[in-house]
């Protein structure tokens, strides 16, 4: 009788008769909207980081412009 595990498709047989099951494709489809949301936070966070000089403190204060203040200075972002 022979293995269920070796003779799927999503499985390769390793030394020793074991199976190693092999990645599923993923369409391109599922990954666009998940590229898009990262490429946006991380432009967010380009702009936080390097030009936030205190525009935000007109609404929330100087919390984000010090929040970010030491990374700011570990990139090379002038800073004042």
């Amino acid at each position: 009788m022979p293995d269920s595990a070796s003779s799927s498709p999503a499985a390769t047989p390793l030394a020793g008769g074991t199976a190693r099951p092999l990645p599923l494709p993923l369409p391109l489809r599922d990954i666009v909207p998940w590229a898009v949301l990262a490429g946006a936070l991380m432009l967010l966070g380009i702009y936080f980081v390097g030009s936030e000089e205190g525009a935000f403190s007109l609404i929330g204060g100087t919390w984000m412009h010090e929040f970010v203040h030491d990374g700011r200075h570990l990139l090379g972002f002038p800073c004042h």
